[in-house]
Formats: structure tokens, C-alpha cells, sequence
């Protein structure tokens, strides 16, 4: 059976420290917070050390409670400058010349016509990757 980690997530940990350093920067105990979300201090306490995972709803709460908006407690926590690998590979072929036209065709024909255009492209693309189809008439 393998050892679970019980150690804070770094994430968790970066986000307790951003509240931790708003809620000071303000002079605020966290009791004073505490009692503004409805929370014990010792719940706060477990949130800025990243014990505890802060959900969403709370996370409004508190940026709330401490006169700041989520994307102030948040900052840079998510760095959008690192792409996600699934998501370029799904949308990269999207900036192909005639992408975005035959894509807006495909969604306006009925679905058994989208399976029969789906099925055509890919056996064309598939026949193309073999060195079949390379665009001349084989009849000339």
C-alpha cells in the first residue's frame, strides 16, 4: 500500500500566504475574519498554512470580508503564461486556412451528415498520410 503525503499542496500553501498578507496589510486578527465569514479563527489559521483547501465559495467570502476581489488574492497563483498541451492540440489546427469556415459548415448539416463528412475526411487524411491522395489526377 503505498505512503500518502500529507503535506500542503504549494498551491494551497501560495493562497493561505496571499490572504495571511492581505488580512495583515489590513490590520485584521483572524478572528476579525472569521467572524465575517462565519468561520472559527483556528479554520483560518488551517487556511493560511494551506492545510485546508479553501472551495471557491469561500474563497469569495473571504476576498469579500477583506475588500479585495478573488483575482487580487489570486494573482498570478495561475500562471496563464503556461498553455495547457491538450488545449493547443485541440485548437491548433483551428488556425489552418479554411478551418474556421468548414467547421461553421459542419455544424449547420444534420448529424448522420456530419458522421458521413467526418468519415469521408478521415479516410482522405488517412489515405494522404500513406503517400495515396497527393492532390494530381492519377488519370493524366
Amino acid at each position: 500500500m503505498p505512503v500518502q503525503d500529507h503535506s500542503p499542496n504549494k498551491l494551497d500553501v501560495a493562497l493561505g500566504l496571499r490572504i495571511r498578507q492581505r488580512r495583515n496589510a489590513l490590520g485584521v486578527s483572524q478572528t476579525v475574519l472569521a467572524d465575517a465569514v462565519g468561520l472559527t479563527f483556528q479554520q483560518i489559521q488551517k487556511y493560511e498554512r494551506g492545510f485546508n483547501r479553501v472551495s471557491f465559495s469561500r474563497l469569495v467570502d473571504i476576498a469579500h470580508a477583506l475588500d479585495c476581489r478573488v483575482i487580487d488574492l489570486i494573482g498570478d497563483l495561475d500562471d496563464g503564461a503556461i498553455a495547457s498541451p491538450l488545449f493547443g492540440q485541440d485548437t491548433g489546427h483551428l488556425r489552418e486556412a479554411g478551418a474556421p469556415e468548414l467547421l461553421k459548415a459542419f455544424a449547420s448539416v444534420t448529424p448522420a451528415l456530419r458522421r458521413v463528412i467526418l468519415k469521408l475526411v478521415v479516410e482522405i487524411a488517412k489515405d494522404q498520410q500513406t503517400g495515396g491522395i497527393d492532390g494530381r489526377d492519377r488519370s493524366e
